[in-house]
C-alpha cells in the first residue's frame, strides 16, 4: 500500500480557492502505472477497482481526504490538492480536465473554470479586474 499526494502549481491572478467543481461527482483524469508489469495506462479514476490490461492484476485506489482548494497563498508553488491510498498501482500524471471553481478576491464565484487549455481568463465585475489562472503544473509525490 502506497499513499500518494497530488500537488498542483498555478499562477493565480486576482483569484483564490481553485478547486474541482463538486468533489462528489468530479471526474479526475489520471495516468496509471501497474506495479506488477509496469505498463502505463492513459486514464483511471478515483475510488476505483482496476484491472491492468496487460497482466490482468486487479488493483485499487481511494481518496484519503477530501481535496483542498489551491489558494492565493500558494501562488506559483506546489500545494497538495488530494491524497490517495494506492494498492497495486501508482498514479503518474494528472490532466486538469473538467469544470473547476475559484473565487475572486472580493468573493465573486467563478463556477465554470476550464483548465484544459492551460490558461483561463475572465473578468470580475464586482472588483472590476481581469482574473486569470495560468501555467498549471502537477506532480505526484509520496505522502
Amino acid at each position: 500500500m502506497v499513499f500518494l499526494k497530488l500537488e498542483i502549481k498555478a499562477e493565480l491572478e486576482n483569484v483564490t480557492d481553485l478547486a474541482p467543481s463538486g468533489d462528489d461527482d468530479f471526474e479526475y483524469f489520471f495516468k496509471v502505472v501497474c506495479n506488477s508489469c509496469h505498463e502505463e495506462h492513459p486514464k483511471g479514476s478515483a475510488h476505483l477497482v482496476w484491472r491492468c490490461g496487460n497482466c490482468k492484476k486487479e488493483s485499487s485506489a481511494s481518496f484519503v481526504d477530501e481535496s483542498k482548494p489551491y489558494s492565493a497563498e500558494s501562488n506559483g508553488q506546489f500545494a497538495t490538492l488530494l491524497k490517495m491510498e494506492c494498492r497495486g498501482l501508482e498514479f503518474i500524471d494528472f490532466a486538469p480536465k473538467g469544470r473547476w471553481t475559484c473565487k475572486g478576491e472580493t468573493g465573486t464565484n467563478f463556477s465554470d473554470v476550464d483548465l484544459e487549455e492551460d490558461d483561463w481568463v475572465d473578468y470580475d465585475e464586482k472588483a472590476k479586474v481581469d482574473v486569470r489562472i495560468s501555467n498549471i503544473e502537477s506532480r505526484w509525490t509520496r505522502a
